[in-house]
């Protein structure tokens, strides 16, 4: 919004000089002169890529990616990149090349990962808007933790080509990277993705999307089909989280949306597909690319995960669940080396799971479909440094429409109110305690409601996102 008053106001001072003539011979950009900001996972001309990776420091590109390209054509001036996690395989940013990103909001705590240092700098207002990336929620993560908005857009809209091949898992495709953008309203996301999904001036390595981006239209929330839920069966959202939810259900049906509760498909199913996925390889890409370096905490325990022998899982998963430790117990199980012939099941369950996520959307508003389904984006408000390791569950908001290929974003919603920091019963599971600790002291930081749309359907969820924002602007507790 800002952006589009300061072009208003360019043209007006042009007539005003007898200068019009000049303007529609030398028309600006749509982002012409906005300071962006980029994740460090991207190419961006005279600068590296690390990953956090200090083997990889100086290792300076020369060319800028396709989206960064498209960034700069429509006038952005590129500050900087922002910080990653090791490997981009934690919910938390800090690596041994650039050290640890803290969260605006209490430097306690992360700011998420893996774009985390993204949704850092645009929460403290040191940029307007950024592109981040998302394998497993991590644009809508950081969005989330930050009290900012975000993007993942249909797997597949926008091209993986801009992250260099041999330092990123390129030929795995049965779960997508997307990269989206972050900003502080969701009038900047739309006009992002819309210089983003521009069809590109040359060919990518990648298939161009079989729907073109929406040409803009007024979508009406009145009369959209609206599902929410709460919690997923699988890992308990906090109080905070919970209520977000519930008021951004009741600020649609206010404004005309049928709205209903929701179950959604088995949540440890699609916890399951994605951890097996990403460790199919027996983590030997991400051993490659450490070499002799230290991993961090999370990758560390990823890589011990991945590397038990298969014949050895069910027993160390058995006593795990033993001693009440069920969601590293399920870990255990679902990560592992497969062969060839086991990755392929991995896939078709990959595409079963989609389906019965798409059949319950259509099953949804008494059998007429939902158009969109409103979600906690993570089970917490932003966690404490060095906890994320033990609380992949909490992640099973994110996961499932990066397993089915749903666009999702998260748009800012609430702050944590006193008083309702946790209400998590006590346990002997790791991850429930380690949800305990991240929920005390909790009061204060910002939460965000995700919304989930069909394949293709950015532009309904970017409505949605919308007509949630200005709702949520008006109260008092809004993350400001």
């Amino acid at each position: 919004p800002i952006f589009s008053s300061r072009r208003r106001h360019t043209r007006s001072c042009l007539k005003s000089r007898g200068l019009g003539d000049v303007y529609k011979r030398q028309r600006l950009g749509p982002l012409h002169g906005v300071p962006v900001t980029i994740k460090e996972q991207y190419r961006v001309a005279g600068t590296a890529v690390t990953l956090g990776l200090p083997g990889q420091v100086g290792q300076v590109y020369e060319t800028d990616g396709p989206l960064v390209a498209k960034l700069r054509g429509a006038g952005a001036i590129i500050l900087g990149k922002t910080n990653v996690p090791q490997l981009l395989v934690s919910y938390e940013t800090d690596s041994p090349v650039y050290g640890r990103a803290n969260n605006p909001w209490n430097l306690d705590r992360s700011p998420g990962g893996s774009s985390g240092g993204e949704g850092a700098i645009i929460a403290a207002g040191g940029s307007p808007l950024g592109l981040g990336g998302d394998l497993g929620g991590s644009t809508r993560v950081p969005a989330h933790f930050c009290g900012i908005h975000g993007l993942k857009p249909t797997s597949g809209r926008l091209t993986n080509e801009g992250v260099p091949g041999h330092l990123f898992a390129t030929g795995q495709e049965a779960i997508l990277a997307q990269a989206g953008p972050m900003a502080r309203s969701v009038a900047d996301l739309r006009l992002t993705m819309k210089v983003l999904a521009a069809p590109a001036g040359r060919a990518t390595v990648d298939l161009p999307p079989p729907v073109p981006w929406p040409v803009p239209a007024q979508i009406s929330i009145a009369g959209l089909r609206i599902a929410y839920y709460t919690g997923n069966g699988f890992f308990a959202a906090s109080p905070a989280v919970r209520r977000a939810v519930e008021e951004a259900a009741a600020a649609l049906e206010r404004r005309g949306a049928r709205v209903e509760a929701f179950t959604p498909p088995d949540a440890a199913e699609a916890m399951r597909l994605f951890l097996g996925v990403m460790s199919a390889d027996g983590a030997i890409k991400l051993r490659d690319l450490l070499q002799d370096e230290k991993p961090h905490q999370v990758v560390k325990g990823l890589l011990q995960g991945a590397g038990i022998p298969n014949r050895l899982r069910p027993l160390v998963a058995g006593l795990m669940a033993a001693r009440g430790q069920e969601h590293l117990a399920f870990m255990i199980r679902s990560m592992g080396p497969r062969s060839t012939g086991e990755y392929w099941e991995l896939v078709d369950a990959r595409t079963a799971y989609r389906a019965r996520y798409l059949e319950a959307m259509d099953a949804g508003a008494a059998g007429a479909g939902v158009d969109a389904i409103l979600c906690p984006p993570f089970a917490l408000p932003a966690v404490t440094h060095g906890s994320s390791g033990d609380m992949l569950a909490a992640a099973s908001y994110a996961v499932p429409y990066n397993v089915t290929g749903l666009p999702a974003g998260v748009v800012a919603a609430t702050r944590v109110q006193p008083g309702e920091e946790s209400d998590r019963a006590a346990s002997k599971d790791l991850a429930d305690q380690t949800a305990r600790e991240v929920e005390r002291g909790s009061t204060g930081l910002p939460v965000g409601v995700q919304v989930v749309g069909r394949h293709w359907r950015e532009d309904v969820v970017l409505a949605v996102m919308a007509a949630l924002e200005e709702a949520f602007r008006a109260s008092a507790s809004y993350p400001e």
